[in-house]
C-alpha cells in the first residue's frame, strides 16, 4: 500500500527526472571525456602535420640564398682573411669536381650535412653560395681569438678564466696571453695631421640602467668604460658595451679616509682587513663579470695611500694579467709605484673632468686635457657617467679630430715598466 500511496502522492514528472538522474549517474563520464579529448587531440595533430606543417615536424628555416660565382676577393672574416667566417655569415664556395683529389664539392658537403635545401626554380645542385643568417638567439659563438663586430676579442676567453666559488676570475693563459692585452680595444691609427692622443675612462657604469645605456650608446667606441660591481644584469650591460666597441674596466671599492661614513659599498677593501680577507673580497668583485682589461680604484684614498695594505692587492691583480688604472683623485696614492714595481700595465689619470659637475667646467677640463696631450703626446682623463658629463664628452669628441686630436682607448695609454 505504501508503494501505491507513494505513486499517488508523488508530483507528476518527478519520477521521470529521478530515473534520468540515475541513468546519467551510471554513465562513465570520465572515460567519455577522456576519449573525446583524445579524439580531438588526434584531429588537431593530424591537421597541423598535414596542413600547417608539410615538413612533418622536421626543423626548418628560411634564409636568403644568393647564387653566384665565387667572390673575386675574400669575404671579411672568411678563411682567406685568417680565421673562421664572421658570426652570421656562412660561405660555401664552388669546389673541384669529385674524384679530382683536390677537395670536396659544395653539393657533397651539403648532402653530408644532412640539411635539405629547397631552392627557387627547382635547382638542386649548389654552385657558389653565400648564406646570410641574421644574428640573434642561437647564433653560434665567435671562435676564440676572432674579433666580433665591435672589434674586441670575445669574452670570456677560455684561456683567461678560472672557475671559482665566486664565478669566473681572470688569469694569465698558459700561452702567456693576458686579459690586459686580449680584451683591449685596438686603437685607430693616427693620421699625419694628428699630433696628440687623449684617453678617457668613464666610471660608475652598471648602477643606473638608463645612465649606462646612455653612455654606451652616446659615447664613441674609443671611450673606455668602467663598471661598478654592484649593478644588476652586469653581464648584459658589459656585453652590450663591448659589442659597441668599448673596452671595459672593473671598479674595485677601496677604503676612503672617512670610511664608513663614505662607504664604497659591500666587499670594500680596507686597511684593517687581513690579506686573506681583502683577497677574498677582491675575488668576489672580480667574479661579477668578465672581459675587463684591468681594474680602477673606486674611492680608496686611505687604502691606496697605505703601501703595506695595498701591496698584496696589487700583486694579486697583477698576477692575474690585469692592468691598473689610478683614477688620479688622490695625490697620496702609492698604487702607481707599486704597480710599476710589479711590472704590470699602468695608467694614471691626469685630469678628472667633472669634479665640479657643471657643463662649462667640464668643457674647461676637456680643453686642459687636450693641451696636456699636445705637450706630452698622450693624456688620460677620468669622469663619472653623469648624463651631463656624457653629453659634454660626446660633443668634444665629435670635433676632436678636426683639431688634430685622436681619441684612443685607455689601453693605448698603458705603460708597462721595462716593456
Amino acid at each position: 500500500m505504501s508503494s501505491a500511496s507513494d505513486d499517488l502522492t508523488t508530483p507528476l514528472g518527478t519520477e521521470r527526472k529521478e530515473r534520468g538522474r540515475s541513468l546519467l549517474a551510471r554513465l562513465p563520464l570520465g572515460r567519455v571525456a577522456s576519449g573525446a579529448a583524445m579524439v580531438l587531440a588526434a584531429l588537431i595533430g593530424g591537421y597541423l602535420a598535414l596542413v600547417n606543417d608539410p615538413g612533418g615536424g622536421d626543423p626548418q628555416v628560411v634564409v636568403d640564398i644568393r647564387d653566384g660565382p665565387p667572390p673575386a676577393t675574400p669575404l671579411p672574416g672568411g678563411p682567406a682573411a685568417g680565421g673562421a667566417p664572421q658570426s652570421g655569415l656562412a660561405l660555401i664556395q664552388d669546389m673541384p669536381p669529385p674524384g679530382s683529389g683536390a677537395g670536396t664539392t659544395a653539393a657533397e658537403l651539403e648532402r653530408a650535412s644532412g640539411v635539405s635545401v629547397t631552392r627557387p626554380g627547382g635547382a638542386t645542385e649548389p654552385g657558389a653560395l653565400i648564406i646570410q643568417v641574421p644574428p640573434g638567439e642561437g647564433t653560434p659563438p665567435t671562435p676564440s681569438g676572432a674579433a666580433p663586430s665591435g672589434g674586441l676579442a670575445p669574452a670570456p676567453d677560455p684561456r683567461l678564466v678560472e672557475r671559482t666559488r665566486y664565478g669566473l676570475l681572470p688569469r694569465v693563459g698558459e700561452d702567456g696571453s693576458t686579459p690586459a692585452r686580449v680584451y683591449a680595444r685596438p686603437p685607430t691609427p693616427m693620421s699625419l695631421s694628428e699630433s696628440a692622443r687623449v684617453a678617457i675612462l668613464v666610471t660608475g657604469l652598471g648602477i643606473s640602467q638608463s645612465g649606462t645605456t646612455r653612455a654606451v650608446d652616446r659615447l664613441p667606441p674609443d671611450v673606455s668604460l668602467a663598471f661598478a660591481p654592484y649593478g644588476g644584469d652586469l653581464d648584459r650591460h658589459v656585453s652590450r658595451a663591448r659589442e659597441n666597441g668599448h673596452e671595459v674596466f672593473l671598479q674595485v671599492p677601496m677604503e676612503p679616509f672617512d670610511y664608513p661614513r663614505s662607504d664604497p659599498g659591500p666587499h670594500t677593501l680596507t686597511t684593517e682587513a687581513s690579506v686573506e680577507d681583502n683577497r677574498d673580497r677582491l675575488h668576489w668583485v672580480m667574479g661579477r663579470f668578465t672581459g675587463y682589461v684591468g681594474v680602477v680604484n673606486f674611492m680608496g684614498a686611505k687604502l691606496t695611500g697605505d703601501a703595506a695594505s695595498l701591496q698584496p692587492i696589487v700583486a694579486e691583480i697583477g698576477g692575474r694579467g690585469l692592468a691598473w688604472v689610478d683614477d688620479g683623485t688622490s695625490s697620496r696614492s702609492r698604487a702607481p709605484a707599486l704597480a710599476a714595481e710589479a711590472g704590470m700595465p699602468l695608467a694614471v689619470g691626469d685630469v678628472v673632468l667633472d669634479t665640479v659637475p657643471d657643463p662649462d667646467r667640464i668643457d674647461a677640463e676637456l680643453a686642459r686635457l687636450e693641451r696636456l696631450a699636445r705637450e706630452r703626446g698622450i693624456a688620460v682623463a677620468t669622469a663619472s657617467a653623469l648624463p651631463m658629463t656624457v653629453d659634454r664628452i660626446a660633443a668634444w669628441a665629435a670635433r676632436a679630430e678636426q683639431r688634430g686630436v685622436r681619441l684612443v682607448p685607455v689601453s693605448a695609454a698603458l705603460a708597462t715598466p721595462g716593456g
